[in-house]
């Protein structure tokens, strides 16, 4: 596992993390470590507490033992209320909070205080501004006036986006951005999120998926799980690999880079 080498700050300390709940272990003496200018995919099959270690990094699901260090300050000891305005997250679980009827404009302009509504603000002409580069830039310009039950999942997926990029977080949490896309949406999303990659202003980033497929380029170092433990962590190339998988998912996999992207296979036999 990857940890401080007394040159780049720790973004994520994760340490001897357990999360029980009614009985059940999610996560078990986890260790993980995200360093600054780090690029993260978090792997594991379904239920293996991806969704879980996210959570807990975004400082939403207190665990039952262990610390947890987000930005330099331990989760606990400060007002995490405050810590939350550096973290951008995107999940299915703040989707079903954002009202339909907005329009996109309106969704990424509620980002600026970290709503998901904008509820009684009034914005100012600066954060309108700020809100329309922000959708420039992931590519929705021309859906900032239609509303959010109206667009695509892969328009609703990036509209978050824009909405979690209003603060300028340092740490950006992407759970799952890719499910329910189609080959269209999921190729758009990688493009957008090897050039989130590619951004020095971003500290880390860190994207929960289970298909390698959706492993965007510029991705650095991969954490995967299998039954709530950390089964490898460390460089993507050392780690996303067919004998790490093939443990992980339970079933003899390849694993291929093809033009900078992964690709895994079933063996035959």
């Amino acid at each position: 596992m990857t940890g401080g080498n007394g040159e780049r700050p720790e973004v994520v300390s994760i340490r001897g993390v357990s999360v029980i709940r009614s009985g059940n272990r999610l996560l078990d003496d986890v260790d993980w470590h995200v360093l600054s200018g780090e690029r993260w995919v978090l792997l594991g099959p379904n239920g293996s507490g991806k969704t879980t270690l996210v959570s807990v990094a975004a400082t939403y699901l207190w665990p039952s033992r262990g610390t947890v260090s987000v930005l330099g300050a331990t989760v606990g000891s400060v007002d995490v209320r405050e810590l939350r305005r550096r973290i951008g997250i995107v999940s299915a679980a703040l989707e079903v909070r954002i009202p339909p009827q907005l329009s996109a404009m309106e969704i990424v302009v509620a980002g600026a205080t970290g709503a998901t509504a904008p509820w009684w603000d009034r914005p100012s002409a600066g954060t309108r501004e700020l809100a329309a580069e922000r959708l420039e830039l992931v590519g929705c310009a021309d859906l900032r006036d239609r509303r959010f039950e109206l667009l695509s999942s892969g328009e609703r997926q990036r509209v978050q986006i824009a909405r979690a990029l209003m603060l300028a977080p340092r740490l950006l949490l992407l759970d799952e951005p890719a499910a329910g896309l189609d080959l269209g949406a999921r190729e758009q999303l990688a493009v957008l999120l090897a050039r989130l990659n590619a951004d020095s202003k971003l500290e880390a980033t860190v994207v929960v998926t289970h298909h390698v497929e959706e492993i965007a380029p510029g991705t650095t170092h991969a954490i995967v799980l299998r039954s709530g433990r950390v089964l490898a962590a460390g460089p993507v190339a050392e780690t996303v690999t067919g004998p790490i998988l093939t443990t992980a998912f339970g079933l003899p996999l390849r694993v291929e880079r093809v033009g900078g992207r992964f690709v895994a296979q079933a063996v035959d036999g």
